[in-house]
């Protein structure tokens, strides 16, 4: 691909991106280790990245706005600086708890606050970078360009739980403070200053007029959502859907299902891990991270591969997603053996990389063009929201009984199986 324009600019713009992906998912696979380490809650643990997708949903459409008055480049260095200050909180605070220094509840608070921080002000960065790439391309590339974008938060997830676990550390020296867990927090925070730097020196003087759209909250388990391409390509509108209108109310209930239940099942799995192979939570690390690399690996095959290579319509994506991701929650509720999980989490994993995309193609093609910037924003936030409740009704499921948020979420995936076979079969042929 050639980026005439583009350059340098574009591989620091995609270094920005896979940065904060990475970070945020080694923070994430660390975490219930982390948890059970310090004696705190399953739930408690689920209730912070809750907490901090609540925070990125309110506010990346805020920062996408303000890039349009204040620049882009303003808004990539505030995005990155609030990643960096966030994990070398998170680090400072776990390594305090670590060694005692802190209690459980004022450890957790500190937490709490830098994931704050984090929600609040990491959410600047993914739209400004987006603004940028569109501002930089032609017409032509700008789709292409995107979506290779948008792939870094895929590669992110990948590499973020494979490296996590070689970033434990030890004592900073004999008889010093224990650094262990909190090691992924402070390295992705040494990485986040060395980027600023980049950024602030590399990125070019604000110029044209093309429009971010706001990222939904990178995650484990899976990459960006498309409808960030959809609304930085679309000219500007005149159209405001409603998320319930009749064009693309199945797609809206699809992506709601389809979203809870990769958030449900994904905040648990580390948990799942350490319970069903009985492990201290440190020796844990390297299963899980194996078990969340697989299962964005899984994701990737599927939008990268499969779907191009099959050139499935939408509701061919959403019943095979639905499908396989059913199947796949089941065998992840009843494995007892790390195959069986690392299977099992790999289907739900593949069938979310089906149905998500057919969620987002759906409602794109259920509407005209003066309507589709006002649908991504609506397929954004559906996806971004489920994470604000979805990682808590995992984990609280997780305590009751161990195996009852995947096979909650089967049943709900079955449902539709049932609803979207119906549904979208009434609304995908105005769509063709």
């Amino acid at each position: 691909m050639k980026f005439r324009r583009v350059d340098g600019t574009f591989g620091l713009l995609f270094t920005v991106m896979l940065v904060i992906a990475a970070g945020n998912t080694a923070l994430q696979s660390v975490l219930p280790a982390l948890g059970r380490s310090l004696h705190a809650p399953d739930s408690a643990v689920a209730a912070v990245f809750s907490v901090s997708a609540l925070l990125w949903v309110i506010s990346a459409p805020f920062w996408a706005n303000r890039s349009d008055r204040h620049g882009r480049r303003l808004m990539v260095l505030i995005g990155i600086a609030g990643f960096t200050v966030s994990l070398g909180l998170c680090g400072l605070c776990l390594a305090l708890g670590i060694n005692g220094w802190l209690g459980p509840v004022a450890t957790f608070i500190a937490f709490v606050a830098g994931r704050v921080i984090y929600g609040t002000f990491g959410s600047a960065a993914p739209p400004a970078v987006q603004a940028i790439v569109a501002g930089r391309t032609s017409r032509e590339e700008r789709t292409q360009a995107l979506t290779l974008l948008a792939s870094a938060f895929g590669l992110g997830t990948i590499l973020g739980p494979a490296i996590a676990p070689y970033l434990v550390m030890g004592h900073l020296w004999p008889g010093g403070p224990l650094i262990g867990l909190a090691g992924p927090a402070f390295a992705a925070s040494a990485i986040g200053v060395v980027i600023w730097i980049a950024a602030a020196r590399g990125l070019p003087k604000d110029e044209g007029h093309a429009h971010g759209a706001a990222i939904s909250y990178p995650s484990i388990g899976g990459q960006g959502t498309g409808a960030t391409v959809t609304a930085a390509t679309a000219e500007e509108t005149s159209e405001n859907v409603r998320y319930f209108d009749p064009r693309i109310r199945a797609w809206i209930i699809a992506g709601l299902i389809i979203g809870h239940a990769q958030a449900m099942t994904g905040q648990a799995i580390g948990f799942l891990v350490i319970d069903r192979m009985q492990l201290p939570p440190v020796e844990a690390l390297h299963p899980t991270g194996l078990v969340l690399m697989i299962g964005a690996g899984a994701s990737l095959l599927a939008q990268w591969g499969l779907i191009p290579m099959l050139d499935l319509r939408p509701r061919a994506l959403i019943l095979t997603g639905a499908a396989l991701g059913l199947l796949g929650c089941v065998a992840t509720g009843t494995a007892t053996t790390l195959y069986g999980i690392a299977m099992g989490y790999a289907l739900i994993s593949l069938g979310m990389g089906f149905a998500r995309p057919g969620f987002t193609a759906g409602a794109s093609l259920g509407v005209g063009a003066d309507a589709q910037g006002s649908v991504a924003g609506k397929v954004t936030s559906v996806n971004g929201a489920a994470f604000v409740l979805g990682p808590s009704i995992g984990v609280g499921l997780y305590e009751v009984w161990r195996p009852l948020p995947y096979l909650t979420a089967a049943g709900a995936l079955g449902c539709l199986l049932v609803y979207a076979w119906v549904a979208t079969r009434r609304a995908e042929p105005n769509t063709q």
